[in-house]
């Protein structure tokens, strides 16, 4: 598996790269910005972009979905949740986060968890709501893509549409307490602390770990 992991756009999103060394066949997740330069990877690579999945609908995570959609013809994958304020969320977001492109309508629509193949790399779909209604986490091995769900050292905000705190750690809870330690956690923005982590590492130092439930002590 290969993964490119590029901080793109104003609000230090994290997008994803991920690619099947043997088919070449490859996933962008939340092509948040920076289109150019995610193309320009996939071609180092020899990769070749077949779908888009988003975690989230927020625009910071899916204002690249468009440009990427016609440079590639790459089908969009969201949660069937999702698809109302992803179509429509840029009246609101064009003041707020920098004219950010209204999303196309997707592809397909994730109505239940299951997985999803992309080349020989099976990607398990989690749905994890809280931050929004819809949100998703994508797990490829032992590689865990946690968009707003989780972050390093932090959570997800709850306070905006669809978002809901006891919600969120619910589905915290589920991703901590079904995957491994050392699940690596690739997470949806940079805030500066590192850029990957695993469970383990969240269950002792996440900030919300004790009010969401999940601590681990030494």
């Amino acid at each position: 598996m290969i993964i490119n992991q590029i901080k793109v756009g104003h609000m230090k999103v994290f997008s994803y790269l991920v690619g099947c060394e043997k088919t070449r066949k490859a996933v962008v997740i939340d092509p948040g910005g920076n289109i150019k330069e995610i193309i320009k990877k996939a071609k180092d690579n020899d990769l070749k972009i077949e779908y888009i999945f988003n975690t989230h609908y927020h625009a910071d995570h899916t204002c690249g979905n468009r440009k990427l959609k016609k440079l590639t013809n790459a089908k969009i994958l969201i949660h069937k949740l999702e698809v109302k304020q992803l179509l429509k969320v840029i009246s609101f977001i064009k003041v707020f986060t920098f004219n950010l492109e209204l999303s196309p309508k997707p592809d397909i629509f994730i109505e239940k968890e299951q997985e999803f193949k992309v080349g020989d790399i099976t990607f398990k779909i989690i749905h994890t709501p809280g931050h929004t209604l819809g949100g998703l986490c994508f797990l490829a091995g032992k590689n865990l893509f946690t968009g707003d769900t989780l972050f390093v050292g932090d959570s997800g905000r709850t306070d905006l549409p669809g978002g809901n705190r006891s919600v969120l750690g619910a589905s915290l809870r589920k991703i901590m307490f079904s995957l491994p330690g050392n699940t690596i956690v690739w997470p949806g923005h940079d805030y500066g602390v590192t850029k990957i982590s695993t469970l383990d590492w969240e269950r002792r130092n996440n900030i919300n770990a004790k009010e969401y439930g999940y601590y681990l002590e030494d």
